[in-house]
C-alpha cells in the first residue's frame, strides 16, 4: 500500500474533532490536566493558519485556546496541536511543490513565546526568511530563535 501524502493525511480526519473527559485520576491528567480535552481535526488548524494575514503572527496556544472555546473544551491536546500544526505546513510545502496556489502561510504560526518552529519545511532558516521578509527581526537566544516582540503582531482568530 502506498504512503498517504501529507495532503491526504490532513483531510483525513477519521472521528475528529472529538471531546474526552479527563478525570483527575487519569494518567493523561498530570501531563495534560483534566476536565473536557479536544483533540481538533488537523484540517481546524490549517482553516485558521489559512486567515493570519501578513505581517501578522498566531501561537500554536492561540489557535488551541479558540478551538477549545469553539467547541466547547476545557483545553486542546497540546500533543496532536503540534503534530497537526507541523503536518499542515507539510501539506502546504506539498501543494507549492505541485504548483498550487493554496499555500497555507504556516511560518506565522509559532510555538509558544514567539519562538520559531525547527520542525517545519526548511527548518529555522526557512521561517526566519519567510519572517524577515514579512518585517519581522528574528533574535537568537541560545540554540533557539524568536519573532522580537511578537505579541504586538498578534492575530486572534474570531468566534
Amino acid at each position: 500500500m502506498a504512503k498517504k501524502t501529507h495532503n491526504e493525511k490532513l483531510n483525513n480526519s477519521g472521528d475528529l474533532p472529538k471531546v474526552e473527559l479527563i478525570s483527575p485520576d487519569n494518567k493523561m491528567a498530570k501531563r495534560f490536566g483534566h476536565g473536557y480535552m479536544l483533540v481538533a481535526a488537523p484540517k481546524e488548524y490549517d482553516e485558521i493558519m489559512k486567515q493570519v494575514p501578513e505581517g501578522y503572527v498566531i501561537t500554536i496556544n492561540e489557535i488551541r485556546a479558540y478551538l477549545a472555546e469553539k467547541h466547547n473544551a476545557d483545553f486542546t491536546c497540546q500533543l496532536t496541536a503540534g503534530i497537526f500544526t507541523n503536518l499542515v505546513a507539510k501539506a502546504s510545502e506539498e501543494r507549492e511543490i505541485l504548483g498550487s496556489k493554496d499555500i497555507t502561510p504556516y511560518w506565522r504560526t509559532l510555538k509558544s513565546g514567539g519562538e520559531l518552529n525547527p520542525k517545519y519545511p526548511g527548518g529555522i532558516e526557512h521561517q526566519k526568511g519567510l519572517m524577515e521578509l514579512e518585517g519581522h527581526e528574528i533574535i537568537n537566544r541560545g540554540k533557539r530563535f524568536f519573532v522580537k516582540d511578537f505579541q504586538k503582531h498578534l492575530w486572534q482568530p474570531q468566534q
